[in-house]
């Protein structure tokens, strides 16, 4: 990656991704390290969404110190530092995770993280993140926050339309995108199959990219007679090489580039 890369803002969201040793999470969590140049990437957890949980917070640091990562966090309920602004923009990577994005969005915007981070999204940090962690960066995203039934929730506008994660995962995600799409409740989008990532430069969709065979994302548009839902099959294959663990990314010929 050049130097003139890691300048473009870039936001990277996963419809899945666990934070374990299986060598599909740790493909993709490679990717996201891959994007940066620098040797040891300085990578920061936000964790808002899970209520700041103490064992998915442990996984972050012992899963991305194994990948040779600096990783950190930032909790907004025992902050370590009042300077959270410097803090974040230092960083090269900001990963959110999951869990519940409307009380999450209200903390950042409490504390004013959502100004920060897109400040940093625009210097060039890469910034990324999984269910609630990948929605939160679009318009509108599909949510769970709520109790009952899934509904579409306002988020940070950063990329534009609307996205729904775990597409492949839970079986109400699809028939309640396409329902809210085709009502008008929600801006035409994308659905994310877990083990997932759609790769955006700028403002625009770069690439498609997946670690497990057969995943991939969906655009879902509405139209007159409802909605239509048209393939984006992914563009870039993720698996690590035997051996040393390193990345391999390699291509799919039966995909066009977008």
């Amino acid at each position: 990656m050049t130097a003139d890369r890691r300048a473009l803002p870039q936001i990277i969201a996963f419809g899945g991704h666990s934070i374990t040793s299986n060598e599909e999470d740790v493909a993709l969590s490679r990717y996201i390290l891959d994007q940066v140049p620098a040797a040891r990437p300085r990578i920061c957890f936000l964790h808002q969404g899970s209520g700041e949980d103490a064992f998915y917070i442990a996984n972050f640091y012992r899963h991305f110190l194994e990948l040779d990562a600096l990783p950190s966090d930032l909790s907004l309920f025992r902050p370590h530092t009042a300077g959270i602004s410097p803090f974040l923009l230092e960083q090269d990577i900001v990963y959110v995770g999951g869990g519940n994005t409307k009380s999450m969005l209200a903390l950042w915007r409490e504390w004013g993280v959502d100004r920060i981070l897109r400040q940093a999204w625009q210097q060039g940090t890469v910034l990324s993140g999984v269910s609630a962690g990948a929605i939160c960066w679009f318009e509108q995203g599909l949510t769970d926050s709520i109790p009952g039934k899934l509904t579409a929730l306002d988020c940070l506008g950063f990329l534009t339309g609307s996205s729904s994660p775990h597409f492949d995962g839970e079986p109400e995600r699809r028939p309640s995108y396409h329902r809210l799409i085709a009502s008008g409740e929600m801006k035409d989008g994308y659905g994310i199959d877990n083990s997932v990532g759609l790769h955006f430069v700028g403002a625009e969709l770069s690439r498609v990219v997946s670690s497990c065979a057969g995943a991939q994302a969906w655009r879902v548009e509405r139209t007159t007679e409802g909605f239509t839902e048209s393939d984006l099959k992914a563009s870039v294959m993720l698996k690590l090489e035997d051996g040393d663990g390193q990345l391999s990314a390699q291509t799919n010929p039966l995909t066009s580039a977008l």
